[in-house]
């Protein structure tokens, strides 16, 4: 019982390890022209830059969607590379 009990605290361990070192990891996505994201690998958004010909009132609709895209690109972006830093780490939960 107590050997599961070190297991469980040193998976622990492990897991806030990996949470700061995804949280020091910074991507840049720029998965649609004039859009670029910055979020880390621990899926929090850090900045958003859009180009200033994108913010055109006519241009609203189409802004929202590549917004969108955006960011889903950005998320997948994170997750993968939070996957593999997991996988390095804890190879089993691969």
């Amino acid at each position: 019982m107590l050997d599961k009990f070190k297991q469980l605290m040193e998976i622990k361990k492990q897991a806030e390890r990996i949470k700061k070192e995804l949280d020091g990891i910074v991507l840049d996505v720029e998965d649609v022209r004039g859009i670029k994201l910055n979020v880390t690998a621990s899926q929090h958004f850090k900045s958003i830059e859009i180009e200033e010909g994108l913010l055109r009132p006519e241009n609203k609709h189409k802004l929202e969607s590549d917004i969108l895209r955006s960011m889903n690109a950005a998320m997948k972006k994170a997750q993968a590379t939070a996957a593999q830093k997991m996988a390095s780490v804890m190879p089993g939960l691969s």
